[in-house]
């Protein structure tokens, strides 16, 4: 017979244990609760020969704990120790983020965790007879909070992205909001690779390819388009039509419609977008028979 006895003064995790003991997917195991002079107390017998299936299922069973009870409030403490600086709403949103990083990366993440605290509870159950949670998950499960850094790390870096994002709309539209139209109209003919300016004849614009005079100074890059943005900001036209040759509204067009507001009008069909099409489906058969 193998004997386990858990301890716990936190009555959550007590009745999450006891409940999920209830359905434990093994033959041969009881339970009793005692409490002694410190701590509650569950002690699980098992009266079966695979002891290593005893404890692969216990070491699951607390792992499972540790994720469904425990790993908010290790989030929150975790952002509030390492990241006190930032207030307390915006801690609010990069917590958020974690969230979403962790449900976009759903199976990555959990087998990330899983593999970690499985692992760690393995170790040490098959080899003592008692366990107290708490000073286990202080001292014994590292690598665990290591991984939850990690996910913060990505969170902050991601938050910290936006805000400057968000920082750098505002200057520019308050730049375009306080300037005077240069122009009446312009055209964007857009493709994720390239962007062309026409003028009202339709005829090209040469981009100003200054970036060191450029209306606006930003980390945030659209490569070959922020010569595109800098001759608009230039410009300041009354109004842009962008032609989206290959259907696709990206970061950059959307940016340019934070940007610009009201002004900005989108097309997929009409002359300009037939010609281009046209000239980007001849430019990639022309490509297609040198291949061949």
């Amino acid at each position: 017979m193998k004997s386990l006895c858990v301890k716990t003064n936190n009555s959550r995790l007590l009745d999450y244990l006891l409940n999920e003991l209830k359905y434990i997917d093994l033959d041969n195991v009881c339970f009793s609760t005692n409490t002694f002079k410190h701590y509650k107390n569950v002690i699980i017998h098992y009266y079966g020969q695979d002891t290593e299936k005893f404890f692969s299922k216990i070491s699951y069973l607390l792992s499972f704990l540790v994720i469904d009870e425990l790993e908010d409030s290790f989030f929150k403490s975790l952002l509030s120790q390492n990241y006190f600086y930032f207030a307390h709403d915006e801690r609010s949103k990069i917590l958020n983020i974690c969230y979403d990083i962790l449900s976009d990366d759903y199976y990555k993440w959990f087998d990330k965790k899983m593999n970690c605290l499985y692992n760690s509870f393995y170790e040490f159950i098959s080899s003592n007879k008692s366990i107290v949670l708490s000073g286990f998950i202080n001292f014994r499960i590292k690598s665990y909070f290591e991984i939850l850094d990690e996910i913060i790390n990505e969170a902050v870096n991601s938050y910290i992205i936006e805000k400057e994002y968000l920082e750098f709309i505002s200057l520019l539209k308050l730049y375009v909001n306080s300037q005077s139209a240069n122009c009446e109209i312009v055209h964007l003919v857009y493709t994720t690779h390239e962007s062309i300016l026409l003028d009202s004849e339709k005829n090209i614009i040469n981009c100003y390819d200054d970036l060191f005079n450029a209306k606006y100074l930003s980390d945030i890059s659209f490569s070959s388009h922020d010569y595109a943005l800098n001759t608009l900001l230039n410009l300041l036209p009354k109004k842009i039509y962008i032609h989206l040759i290959d259907g696709i509204k990206d970061e950059f067009i959307n940016t340019l419609q934070l940007v610009f507001e009201k002004r900005i009008e989108l097309c997929i069909d009409c002359d300009i977008c037939s010609l281009y099409k046209s000239k980007i489906k001849s430019f990639e058969n022309i490509n297609s028979k040198k291949l061949n």
